[in-house]
């Protein structure tokens, strides 16, 4: 998607003079030799080796039961050793799509040696402290290598370990286990850093949306919906305010803290939403005045409009996600208050009158950018 931006960007700027056809080619020459950028190639290859190492897992598997046990365990760290040492060569040679091939290959065979060698010498333990193994060594390997590809596959992992966690305890703390998901998501981002893996980093974050809202369901209420919403709107002020000191290092990091933060803020608000909806204040008469429902609503338009003025221009995710909760709570403010009051047509007309109101802020807003768009660096 960049990509072609860029290459029709750089026709533009080509076709107006600013950029000389030489230097154009040698942008893209030099953006396609980028480790992170999409290439069919690299895609086929990781996908060969996935399909490799389940073949050769698969294989083992089957015929287990007639190697003897001592051809078993060397043959198995024989193969995990060879498949680091061949990327380690090829990464050498300059070769990283087949290091990258390798390099998954080594972990997916690391984690299937862990399952065969528990099963040979009944080793106890679950399948949770193995997915955290497991994941440690992607982990490693990725540090090691600094492979973008291995990056995300650990982010893989990550997000295997709490399926493998929600599939047996979904309505339980289990121990110190619920910790791991955000453990591993700092552990991803930093990964992200170090590897220059950016495309990873949306497992990370999503991973930790998904726990958070995991949590919500196990303490679930008004008061905990509130705190979501709370921590989402100050997490996003954290990085986005440039008087902060979280603001250059997520900017450094691009537009998704910002956008995650405020998606969390925008799930905290719909939740509330839910929970006034389902009766949690004791005072009826409080939710037939619909207070809080206006309150609600007031204070989600009032963290649209903060998450446009602050990262509208720059973050064009925050400023579609702002766009589309501005837009959900005047129509939602508009149905449980004036729809009740003036009927359905009513309702519409007034709705239609709101939206296009909404759409002459938001037309005045991007020429507003638009016209400042020299101004700032884009995050």
């Amino acid at each position: 998607m960049y990509r072609g931006r860029l290459e029709r960007d750089l026709k533009i700027w080509t076709d107006k003079g600013l950029v000389d056809a030489t230097t154009a080619k040698a942008i893209l020459l030099e953006y396609d030799g980028r480790q992170t950028s999409f290439s069919a190639g690299r895609v086929l290859t990781i996908i060969a080796a996935v399909l490799l190492g389940l073949a050769i897992l698969l294989f083992v598997s089957a015929n287990w039961q007639a190697i003897p046990r001592i051809v078993r365990l060397l043959g198995l760290v024989a193969m995990i050793w060879a498949f680091y040492l061949g990327a380690a060569s090829m990464l050498a040679r300059g070769r990283s799509v087949l290091a990258s091939g390798l390099l998954i290959l080594g972990t997916l065979s690391f984690g299937g040696a862990m399952a065969l060698v528990g099963q040979m010498y009944n080793l106890s333990g679950d399948e949770l402290r193995m997915m955290i193994v497991w994941f440690a060594a992607a982990v490693i390997a990725a540090a090691l290598f600094r492979s973008a590809t291995q990056v995300g596959l650990a982010g893989f992992l990550a997000w295997a370990f709490c399926g493998v966690y929600l599939w047996g305890h979904f309505d339980q703390w289990y121990g110190i286990m619920p910790w791991m998901p955000p453990l591993m998501a700092v552990i991803l981002i930093a990964l992200v850093r170090y590897a220059d893996a950016p495309a990873a980093r949306h497992l990370a974050y999503l991973m930790l949306v998904g726990w958070l809202t995991w949590l919500f369901g196990q303490h679930e209420g008004l008061n905990t919906a509130i705190l979501f919403a709370a921590l989402g709107m100050v997490v996003f002020l954290a990085v986005s305010i440039p008087a902060s000191p979280l603001a250059s290092f997520a900017q450094a990091a691009g537009a998704a803290p910002a956008f995650y933060a405020f998606l969390i803020a925008s799930i905290g608000f719909f939740l509330i939403h839910a929970e006034i909806s389902n009766g949690s204040f004791e005072n009826n008469v409080w939710v037939e005045d619909k207070l809080p429902l206006v309150i609600i609503a007031a204070a989600a338009l009032g963290g649209s409009v903060i998450a446009i003025a602050l990262g509208g221009r720059d973050n064009g995710a925050v400023r579609y996600l702002a766009y589309f909760v501005f837009a959900c709570e005047i129509l939602y403010l508009a149905s449980e208050t004036i729809g009740s009051i003036i009927g359905t047509a009513g309702f519409f007309l007034v709705a239609g009158l709101l939206v296009a109101i909404a759409a002459w802020l938001v037309i005045q807003l991007e020429r507003r950018f638009s016209d400042n768009g020299g101004q700032g660096t884009r995050a």
